[in-house]
């Protein structure tokens, strides 16, 4: 199980809901009619019934044209072998990560996380949507006329919880848990191998005027807790918390991570945290694609490689 830390405002669920509360197959040649008003079954004509965001939703039982709105969508779709017809990008133009491998280089985009687009949507004529009902509830029923929709509550959940949703609504709950499986498990080997409890970590994103620091229910802050760290405490603003560059030593941490788009960049860390460098022994900078954009099974699989990586160049913590 992954560890808790005082604090932490969102209890992490497990994947798997009662299976009657979630799941109803039925045979139905036609689909069925869903919370929106939307009909659509998969290949094999039958339905499942999905909790969700909006209520309740009949999708295909297998689903084959799958639309995302989310990275952790997109990441835990990617990671059960089921790759979208498309899917909305924080950037667009650059597609999907480069992390999520060849696989997903030909996922279509559909607009950006904030303002996806409807019509490039219906365009690829989905069988089923993901999307958020914190970023993307004014877009529901619209969405709901092209394909049976399933929403998340809000990116901001604990993500492990928002993997069991994807998984759920693709029908692979048991491939979820597996791959979250695996990812435990890769935590437990950093932790003893670098005997890392005790220790702190602190993720810290720059933005034109304020450092981000991300606090354990992020994503990176819970995969660096699973790896046996401990975040600094702070009265976190949800997940994270902004503060001003004056303000940088409060980032201060046995290990301190900032977040780039280009990690050889020397100026990728900002002169708050530049000049004051004695404070920050242990300072290493990390691919922002994936640190902070790779939420899902194969983004945190990624994250504990570079981890890996970096604890094993690093004089502080040398493999036991």
């Amino acid at each position: 199980m992954l560890p808790t830390t005082p604090g932490r405002r969102a209890r992490l669920l497990p994947l798997a809901l009662p299976a009657a509360a979630v799941l109803a197959v039925s045979a139905c040649g036609g689909g069925s009619e869903d919370s929106g008003g939307s009909a659509g079954a998969g290949a094999s004509g039958e339905t499942r019934t999905v909790e969700h965001a909006r209520g309740e939703t009949e999708v295909p039982a297998d689903p084959q044209k799958v639309v995302v709105l989310e990275p952790v969508q997109l990441d835990t779709a990617v990671a059960l072998g089921t790759v979208p017809v498309g899917a909305a990008m924080f950037d667009e133009a650059a597609g999907a990560p480069a992390y999520l491998g060849e696989e997903a280089a030909d996922v279509q985009g559909v607009g950006t996380v904030p303002e996806p687009s409807v019509e490039k949507i219906a365009a690829l004529e989905p069988d089923l949507i993901l999307g958020t009902e914190s970023r993307h509830s004014a877009l529901y029923d619209r969405l709901s006329d092209v394909a049976p929709t399933v929403f998340m509550e809000t990116q901001a959940d604990p993500w492990q919880d928002n993997v069991g949703l994807v998984a759920r609504a693709l029908g692979d709950e048991e491939g979820a848990e597996s791959l979250m499986d695996d990812y435990r498990a890769r935590c437990g080997e950093i932790a003893e191998k670098y005997g890392t409890e005790g220790m702190t970590a602190q993720l810290v994103r720059p933005r034109d005027d304020v450092l981000t620091l991300y606090g354990p229910t992020s994503f990176a802050g819970s995969t660096l807790e699973c790896a046996g760290f401990t975040t600094p405490e702070h009265d976190w603003e949800d997940i994270s918390l902004d503060i001003s560059p004056e303000r940088a030593l409060e980032a201060e941490a046995d290990l301190v991570l900032v977040t780039a788009d280009d990690v050889d960049d020397p100026e990728a860390v900002p002169p708050s945290v530049r000049e004051n460098e004695d404070a920050f022994p242990e300072l290493h900078t990390v691919d922002r694609s994936f640190w902070i954009a790779g939420v899902g099974p194969k983004g945190g699989m990624t994250v504990l490689d570079d981890l890996d990586r970096i604890l094993e160049e690093s004089d502080s913590f040398s493999a036991g």
